[in-house]
């Protein structure tokens, strides 16, 4: 029975938005169904086919979705990681990093802050990319020295225009 006087203080679940191109679309089915399991919530911007598609549309798009609030951290994947990166990175407010081991993804949200992670589903075997993902998730940024560094980062973006 509910009790009307206990409040519940919960955090939210961590809104998570996934995108991948053809080249990745397994890799990001297989976290999508993982980061689910975990009470995580999941929007998957697609691709939903093999067909193949160019990875540009699905970085931005996740990177949009980052920079927009909608979610707070996005995955995007595609063969290598590499292209689908710099697309995400286009975008004004995102932070995207390629990841290949546990130890990239912990300093590229401790040093970088850090607000996307991509992958290279031909490069990362599956077990390491959840280890990854959990490892990116769970890690807070560590302000102090880095918060210069990483205020210069994002003024770049305004330098240019």
């Amino acid at each position: 029975m509910n009790d009307p006087s206990v409040q519940d203080v919960s955090e939210p679940p961590i809104r998570v938005v996934l995108g991948s191109d053809h080249g990745g679309l397994s890799l990001k089915n297989e976290l999508a169904q993982y980061l689910s399991s975990q009470a995580i919530l999941v929007i998957d911007l697609g691709t939903h086919t093999a067909d193949s598609v160019d990875y540009p549309e699905f970085g931005a798009a996740v990177g949009r979705a980052v920079a927009a609030g909608d979610a707070d951290f996005g995955v995007a994947v595609c063969g290598s990681g590499l292209g689908i990166c710099i697309a995400a990175n286009k975008i004004d407010g995102v932070r995207a990093v390629t990841i290949h081991d546990v130890t990239s993804a912990r300093l590229s949200r401790e040093h970088n802050d850090a607000n996307v992670i991509c992958l290279g589903e031909r490069l990362i075997g599956r077990e390491v990319a959840k280890e990854a993902l959990d490892v990116f998730l769970a890690t807070q940024f560590e302000g102090g020295r880095h918060a210069k560094r990483v205020h210069s980062l994002d003024a770049l973006i305004t330098q240019q225009m």
